[in-house]
């Protein structure tokens, strides 16, 4: 065992502790405190819908979410019982968890499994003895929390209607002095919308406006995770301006200071340094103009910049809805404006185009953004240089199929160039040989059936795709209305994933965006509920692979290790295989991206022996690549 450590010690090779594939994290939120429970030496919160633990003696704190045990999200009651020594946790939708203060976590999902018409929502708690007592508008429901079941369901014309009860009192005003000093981490709210990964950082904003729904605005939010910190950008700035400011739907990061951020949404366009307010970009100050609505100017207060994108030269493109003879804006980096208007992005008497956002500048230097708005939309395509703008506004795919969609709902390059605009129903790819003509086709992917016969179904044919992202190993994950996430492999004909709240720790259905740190290849998942990632198994490729670009781990792998090993910085689809110091091929395969992960077993399923094995790799065309060696201890 001596000697497999000191071969391992030579090993060129870094060694990285980084997370295992496959596992899961939650984001959380446990700013807006709502309850209290104390629990003996314990206090159990309640915060922003969100769940943790305070030890009073050690001040220890444990925070609570589905990765570690919880069964569902967005707690809206909070309960200690004392004879049961259990905290019950009520959901909105009716799931109920009880939880001991040492972690133990048992569900009781027959109301929220119970199949009826009438509002199931839990109003309030009452505690009796070992029991609970959950108000509804249809009963009152008695649960037995010592023996975790419900034992009687009480209507309002039972006789042994309970008319006594006491809704519980928590602890709120005896510690609430204790708790708002606590730090159990997190970003400061839950609500999610658009995401980038610049910088080794996720950019997240918090909110959008929708043209039908001007009244139903959210704060202004931008919140940037550095992979260990949550940093909040200034908040109320409507206290500065003037001017609200909500709906914050589109963030951008200048590529010559990382510092220097903007932002867009339902008010204008806002310039930020180090977190801070610098500029307020409005109809007073700058040519953006406020909205048209059916003849009236609405003032700053809609300014509707839903998009913005900087380029490689530090000009800031941004996107103005609704405007009169505004569309498309040029600010450079010495803070002048151009205007790059042009007719195609109108609707009717010189208006702009509802809701233009999801900018990307593809491989090509084109620049491409939708319109969103579901009685006109479309996909631009913008040549730069040339001044050309191309619209797409029908959308007929390879069989000649017309789909009326209501929503372009976002955009994307794969590794191949091709081109992918994802809609309420399902996603379409532009072949990367079409791109730059003035029609193209709005290609969908044939899956075979492999049933036998000679059909094929379209890709995700009738699902809401809200989002997209590419990874590493050139697989396409999609976000959805409703349906959880999708991850399709490479070569479009297989769906490795598709993860729900029902069979994965992902927190909601809906999916606003999807982010990839393409190094570690962890894919961040947001709603406008909450925010949490998986590490998945691709990351981006290198150009070249050298000793001092591989990395793998763990290495030496344990006799208690049963994840996968981790070999990355290979290029893209390597050819990568395993041996024995005499030259066995114990396994072999492709890269994902720049990652090649192994089980430790060989070709017949079995862990191997305790040896040191030999990574050999080549690139995809054949040429030699590098040659490294992994310990395994059994």
């Amino acid at each position: 065992m001596n000697k497999i450590f000191a071969i391992v010690c030579s090993l060129c090779y870094c060694l990285i502790a980084t997370a295992q594939v496959g596992t899961w994290r939650n984001f959380l939120a446990y700013h807006d405190i709502q309850q209290i429970c104390k629990a003996n030496n314990q206090l159990f919160v309640l915060a922003s819908n969100d769940l943790y633990q305070y030890n009073l003696d050690d001040q220890s704190i444990i925070t609570y979410d589905k990765v570690n045990g919880l069964n569902d999200t967005h707690i809206t009651h909070i309960a200690w019982n004392q004879k049961a020594k259990r905290l019950i946790a009520v959901y909105k939708n009716s799931n109920i968890d009880l939880i001991g203060t040492n972690g133990d976590i048992i569900n009781i999902s027959s109301l929220y499994t119970k199949s009826m018409t009438e509002d199931k929502t839990v109003t309030a708690i009452s505690i009796d003895d070992v029991y609970a007592y959950l108000t509804t508008s249809f009963a009152i429901i008695k649960l037995n929390m010592l023996k975790a079941e419900i034992t009687e369901t009480y209507t309002k014309n039972n006789p042994d209607y309970p008319t006594d009860l006491h809704p519980y009192k928590d602890d709120y005003e005896q510690y609430i002095s204790t708790v708002e000093k606590l730090n159990p981490g997190g970003p400061a709210y839950n609500r999610f919308y658009e995401s980038k990964f610049i910088n080794d950082k996720l950019y997240t904003t918090g909110g959008y406006f929708l043209p039908a729904m001007p009244d139903d605005a959210l704060p202004g939010t931008i919140q940037v995770f550095d992979g260990n910190e949550w940093e909040l950008y200034q908040e109320q700035i409507d206290k500065i301006t003037g001017f609200r400011y909500v709906d914050i739907c589109c963030v951008d990061v200048d590529p010559h200071d990382p510092e220097h951020v903007f932002a867009g949404g339902r008010c204008g366009l806002y310039e930020f340094k180090n977190g801070k307010l610098v500029t307020y970009y409005n109809k007073d100050n700058s040519p953006l103009m406020s909205a048209n609505d059916r003849g009236t100017i609405l003032g700053n207060d809609y300014v509707i910049v839903l998009g913005i994108l900087f380029d490689a030269k530090g000009s800031l493109w941004v996107l103005n809805s609704l405007a009169q003879g505004v569309s498309l804006l040029e600010l450079t980096s010495d803070h002048q404006w151009i205007s790059h208007h042009h007719t195609e992005l109108e609707k009717e008497n010189g208006i702009t185009a509802d809701g233009l956002l999801k900018m990307m500048f593809d491989s090509r230097g084109l620049l491409w953004f939708v319109n969103n708005y579901w009685n006109t939309p479309a996909l631009f395509c913008y040549d730069t240089n040339q001044d050309i703008i191309l619209k797409y506004d029908k959308i007929v795919n390879q069989d000649g199929t017309k789909y009326d969609i209501y929503h372009i709902n976002n955009i994307a390059e794969d590794k191949e160039g091709n081109i992918w605009a994802v809609t309420d129903v399902g996603p379409f790819m532009i072949q990367q040989s079409e791109i730059g003509q003035s029609n193209v086709t709005f290609y969908q992917i044939k899956v075979p059936r492999n049933d036998g016969t000679n059909y094929a179904d379209y890709l995700l044919s009738g699902v809401d795709i809200s989002s997209i992202a590419i990874d590493g190993g050139n697989r396409k994950w999609f976000g959805s209305n409703g349906a959880g996430v999708f991850l399709i492999s490479a070569d479009n004909m297989q769906q490795e994933e598709n993860f729900t709240t029902d069979n994965s720790n992902l927190l909601y259905n809906n999916i606003s965006s999807i982010a990839i740190n393409q190094k570690s290849g962890e894919v961040f998942f947001l709603s406008d509920k909450g925010l949490c990632s998986y590490m998945s198994n691709a990351v981006a490729p290198n150009e070249e692979m050298t000793k001092g670009s591989v990395n793998v781990y763990p290495n030496p792998v344990t006799p208690d290790f049963t994840g996968m090993v981790t070999i990355t910085g290979l290029s893209y689809d390597a050819d990568v295989k395993i041996t024995t110091a005499s030259g066995a091929v114990v396994a072999e395969g492709r890269s994902n991206g720049g990652m090649f992960n192994w089980d430790c077993r060989n070709q017949q399923g079995k862990r191997v022996a305790s040896g040191v094995y030999m990574i050999i790799t080549a690139t995809s065309d054949g040429n030699k690549g590098t040659v490294g060696k992994i310990a395994v201890i059994n």
